[in-house]
């Protein structure tokens, strides 16, 4: 019992001096970094890496920062109402109307068996999709209804062609959505998880080339101003800071390079541009299958009008 008390304390004490020089090593680079920074190291007694690190390290910078500058655009696709700025003042109206509803299904629930006449409940209306594609198929639909109404019929050719144009548009919201679908989960998903997996390892990496980096020109400034009797500890702490750059700036340039020869980030832009080309082809086929007629019911009204205005 007493050995394993003696080789107890033993570890804490070895624990406690790891985790002093530890801190110490911190402290250390803290203040050579701050040094750099304000100019007060002259630039040879900084150490230089490899040409191939700093190359890499461009080449990875480069790659980071294609990624956020496309993602910052693309990410709009990921919020449906994107192209539909009048959705924030529908969505307004809606919520007070669900509220509406939400009180008169409360009331005819709750006043059931009482005294007080209990209202109908009543179905709320389905969520409606905040697209512009929808919105205009809502909208020429509204319209066309409203001509009926008063008119009778299909509305006349203004209705009719009204009624097309809602058409086409409603089709174009079906493959609206299936774009947005695709593009979140091939191209943003994916995107994203490049940046913050195979990218974010290779600048985690960096940054440990870095502080280790720092930690050798500390300690090379620590054995010039060492006393006699730590000189031999100092320069073996030089070495060891040495071994653990080479090391460390071995392992970052194999993780930038695999980073840089990652196929995804083509595969992903291949991806988004196959859905934008499904969603566009989807468009114009379905605007194509219907302006032939809407241009003939346009000539015909046109036609009718120049005669109405001759007589």
């Amino acid at each position: 019992m007493e050995n394993w008390k003696n080789i107890q304390s033993s570890i804490a004490g070895l624990n406690i001096g790891q985790s002093a020089n530890k801190i110490a090593k911190g402290f250390n680079s803290s203040v050579q970094a701050t040094k750099e920074r304000l100019g007060q190291v002259a630039p040879n007694e900084i150490t230089e890496l490899p040409q191939e690190y700093k190359d890499l390290e461009a080449r990875v910078d480069a790659l980071y920062n294609a990624h956020t500058t496309v993602l910052k655009i693309t990410k709009v696709y990921a919020t449906e109402t994107y192209d539909y700025p009048s959705a924030i003042q529908e969505s307004i109206t809606e919520m007070s109307t669900s509220i509406g509803y939400g009180i008169t299904n409360f009331a005819a629930t709750n006043l059931k068996g009482t005294s007080i006449p209990a209202p109908a409940a009543v179905t709320p209306p389905e969520k409606q999709h905040k697209t512009l594609p929808h919105a205009l198929g809502r909208a020429a639909t509204q319209a066309a209804n409203g001509l009926q109404a008063v008119g009778g019929g299909d509305g006349g050719k203004f209705g009719k062609t009204l009624g097309l144009y809602a058409g086409v548009w409603d089709k174009i919201a079906v493959a609206r959505v299936e774009h947005d679908e695709t593009v979140k989960t091939q191209f943003l998903a994916a995107w994203q998880t490049t940046l913050s997996t195979s990218i974010a390892v290779a600048m985690k990496a960096r940054q440990a080339v870095r502080n280790s980096r720092l930690e050798l020109d500390a300690a090379k400034q620590s054995q010039k101003t060492a006393s006699p009797a730590r000189q031999e500890q100092a320069r073996l702490e030089v070495e060891n800071a040495e071994d653990d750059l080479v090391q460390k700036t071995e392992v970052a340039i194999t993780l930038m390079k695999t980073v840089l020869d990652n196929p995804e980030p083509i595969k992903n832009l291949n991806e988004l541009a196959k859905a934008q080309l499904l969603y566009f082809s989807a468009a114009a086929e379905a605007l194509a299958s219907a302006q032939g007629e809407m241009e003939d019911l346009s000539i015909a009204a046109e036609g009718e009008y120049r005669k109405s205005r001759d007589h």
